[in-house]
């Protein structure tokens, strides 16, 4: 797509992202007369910075991200013992809301972190995560307003201010490797949501009760915060000319790929996240036992870690949009098979399967981001303006539909049917984004 206006991409050589014919992602130099020849040899790809950094971020993801995709625990506590005069949806409400002013929160953060505040935003979530957390252990029952504000919003700020940060810090360090390693970070999540549901079905359900527990977790989050703080470094200077918000907002228009991969992940996200908030509740109201539903969301989730894991792997040879088709149709597939879920083996079944190709389309998402824009320096603008702000009024309405559509009757499988059928809408979609990217990719090249 020819562009007007021509920045000067400051934090990273800029790349012109291909796809060849059989759809694997391959990486061409740009030309631009303001870097190096030797522009590529200034990404170290490793060493001790490097790798520290990226630790950092993996431990940040873990203990926001991986905290939050354990909402899922405190959907059922809340229903069967904490939150009793509550509906279904208006619990879910908490993490959806989260969630979204996750995304929401790039806005801010990506724009700060173009500008070089990105020390000041890991610093302030870190601490807000914390102090969130430890006011969540003093919500009481039935007090709905006290567990909305502190886990709803107070959390869900401090996770926005924080994520866009811990990714886009890795473009510092590596380029080849990029893919790689944003889906390493990413994989903090999967590791955080097996960790945290065992804890906290152990903690919340046991003697410890709600508040001792709450402040366990939030113990162990704030130790591990410390230690990512004073891991991550940054590598390069913030751009001379921050990146106008506005002029980036235009192009993103104008990029019929890009706008598509947003109506895809809008439409997407609502029934991404019903497995992830109902799952658990679903195998304990269909008899499971409820030792073994406590572990539904860790097969789930671990599932989910192995899929964020090996998707770098996969990527490259099968190609970042391509992966990403695959896991949204699977995905979607699987949620019309959660209308099936009666049985241990069923449970089974689904939080492998499930786990496993949410897995891969979570850790795909940043690179899918950076796949489809042309100039990296508007990274930062393009995560949080667009793709995770329009993404998260996905999730903000999701959960809460599919808790209104579950009754208090319990039907499932209007929600299965809602969240299959949109989930698929978005796949859909998606492929259509890979049809226009491979026509654009044609047209630049002729």
């Amino acid at each position: 797509m020819a562009e007007s206006e021509t920045q000067v991409d400051f934090t990273a050589p800029q790349i012109a992202y291909q796809e060849n014919k059989e759809g694997s992602a391959t990486l061409e130099e740009g030309k631009h007369s303001d870097l190096p020849s030797s522009s590529q040899d200034e990404f170290p790809e490793g060493g001790l910075a490097a790798w520290v950094t990226a630790i950092g971020s993996f431990l940040v993801i873990f203990c926001t991200l991986g905290y939050s995709l354990s909402f899922g625990v405190y959907q059922d506590f809340y229903s069967r013992r904490y939150l009793t005069n509550e509906t279904s949806s208006t619990i879910s409400w908490i993490g959806s809301l989260s969630a979204f002013i996750v995304a929401a929160g790039g806005i801010v953060s990506g724009s700060l972190y173009d500008r070089g505040y990105f020390y000041h935003l890991i610093i302030a979530g870190s601490l807000l995560q914390s102090f969130s957390l430890f006011m969540l252990s003093l919500a009481k029952p039935n007090q709905y307003y006290q567990i909305f504000l502190t886990q709803g919003v107070g959390s869900g700020i401090a996770i926005g201010l924080l994520y866009v940060p811990s990714m886009a810090v890795i473009t510092h360090h590596f380029r080849r490797k990029r893919t790689l390693v944003m889906t390493f970070v990413a994989s903090g999540a999967s590791l955080g949501s097996i960790i945290f549901p065992i804890m906290l079905n152990n903690l919340l359900n046991g003697n410890v009760g709600f508040a001792y527990g709450v402040r366990a977790s939030a113990g162990l989050i704030s130790g591990l915060l410390l230690i990512a703080c004073l891991c991550m470094r940054t590598r390069l200077d913030p751009p001379t000319k921050p990146v106008n918000y506005i002029v980036a907002a235009r192009k993103c228009i104008r990029d019929v790929p890009f706008i598509l991969m947003l109506i895809g992940g809008f439409l997407f996200m609502p029934g991404f996240y019903y497995p992830i908030y109902f799952f658990q509740l679903d195998a304990i109201k269909h008899g499971v036992s409820v030792t073994f539903s406590f572990y539904s969301l860790v097969i789930l989730n671990a599932s989910n870690f192995v899929g964020r894991v090996t998707s770098g792997y996969i990527a490259v040879f099968a190609g970042v949009i391509n992966l990403t088709i695959v896991a949204t149709i699977s995905c979607s597939v699987l949620n019309f098979g959660m209308i099936g879920l009666n049985s241990l083996v069923s449970v089974v079944v689904l939080g492998v399967f499930y786990g496993y190709l949410s897995g891969v389309y979570a850790a795909l998402v940043a690179p899918l981001i950076t796949t489809l824009t042309p100039d990296l320096s508007e990274l930062g603008a393009r995560m949080g303006i667009t793709a995770f702000f329009v993404g998260g009024i996905g999730v903000l309405i999701g959960a809460p539909i599919s808790g209104a559509l579950l009754t208090s009757k319990y039907i499932w499988w209007i929600p299965a049917v809602f969240s299959g059928t949109i989930s698929l809408t978005g796949g859909m979609v998606y492929i259509v984004m890979r049809l226009m990217f491979i026509r654009r990719q044609i047209k630049n090249q002729a």
